[in-house]
């Protein structure tokens, strides 16, 4: 390995990045272990990566294959349903670890300057991330796919303004039709990989310049150490990794992702019918309000979570640092409870 690793150094400038992972530092403190959650959000978009590319080799778009091809990958492929299981759990699991994720960066305040192109590059990825969900969901072409999809979309609709043209765009007309299962493929499987790659690079490499912030309260008292990133954290990343892995492999191997019979655009939406559980809080505000409202109320609310930087820098104190750490809370409330309410009234 040492021979290897001193030719890879004659030949490409490994030196530097050597020489940083080596001196970067990580504070260890009793609030580090949410320091793990970009790690694991990370994996989950690597198991995305890698089961997609192998149900690339069978999956068909197109209204007439789309079903046919996942329902051949569930049976007759080996292993295909359990590439499928995995992917579909760690997609739900990535958005999940990519919302606690955020939710821990903003009360530590890592959003504040310098880390705030960090914190808008992270957004970006969960609104990525909420579009990989939402394509990929429309694939296997079974009736609850193709009526959920048809919620979201006409929920795009609802936005003032631009919303109905988007909407067209997304559906490729007015309809869902087979011309919508390829649009939303060539968004699932081309170019949402290629800018979100493109976005993380980016990310990682502002928090590698940037660090790990320390709690305002933990930073004061000095009540923190520090480790290596190269080997130490990064072997207990690993670690966490692994974690994740045996609870993504459970969940894959005991609750297999199901598929529905093949969607019937004739046939009216089954009862009960919604979007995916990241979408459900704003299924719910919908149903509570009329849909340029709702959108309108939604969509304010998530530009002043997204410019908190802004209305909250690292020269705030008092009150307005306060303030901040209240609007994080009613936010995680209101959605968990939006989200809550909207599955007991299914």
């Amino acid at each position: 390995m040492g021979t290897l690793l001193s030719k890879l150094e004659e030949r490409l400038p490994l030196a530097p990045l050597k020489e940083a992972a080596l001196h970067k530092q990580v504070p260890i403190h009793k609030h580090a272990f949410w320091y793990y959650m970009g790690g694991i959000s990370l994996f989950f978009f690597l198991v995305q990566m890698v089961t997609g590319v192998l149900l690339l080799f069978h999956y068909q778009p197109g209204a007439e294959t789309a079903h046919a091809s996942a329902l051949r990958i569930m049976t007759k492929v080996d292993f295909g349903w359990l590439i499928r299981s995995i992917h579909s759990w760690s997609a739900n699991l990535m958005v999940g670890a990519i919302f606690v994720h955020m939710f821990s960066v903003f009360f530590m305040k890592a959003y504040q300057k310098p880390r705030d192109l960090t914190w808008y590059t992270g957004l970006a990825l969960l609104g990525m991330t909420f579009l990989f969900g939402f394509t990929g969901y429309l694939l296997p072409w079974d009736d609850i796919a193709f009526f959920a999809t048809k919620v979201g979309v006409d929920v795009a609709a609802g936005t003032p303004v631009i919303g109905k043209e988007i909407a067209n765009i997304l559906r490729g007309g007015t309809d869902i039709t087979g011309l919508t299962i390829q649009r939303f493929f060539a968004l699932h499987a081309v170019v949402l990989p290629g800018i979100f790659i493109a976005i993380l690079s980016l990310h990682l490499l502002l928090v590698q310049i940037h660090g790990n912030k320390i709690p305002e309260g933990v930073e004061r008292a000095n009540a923190y150490r520090t480790i290596p990133f190269f080997p130490n954290f990064l072997y207990a990343d690993l670690y966490v990794w692994l974690l994740a892995f045996n609870v993504l492999s459970i969940l894959a191997a005991i609750y297999p992702w199901p598929l529905g019979p093949e969607a019937d655009i004739l046939k009216p939406a089954p009862q009960g019918i919604h979007p995916e559980w990241y979408f459900m809080a704003q299924f719910q505000l919908l149903k509570m309000m009329p849909e340029p409202v709702a959108m309108t109320l939604f969509g304010a609310a998530g530009a002043l979570w997204a410019i908190v930087p802004l209305w909250n820098p690292a020269t705030a104190t008092g009150r307005r640092g306060k303030l901040a750490t209240y609007a994080g809370i009613a936010a995680a409330i209101g959605l968990i409870g939006l989200t809550i309410l909207a599955y007991g009234k299914l």
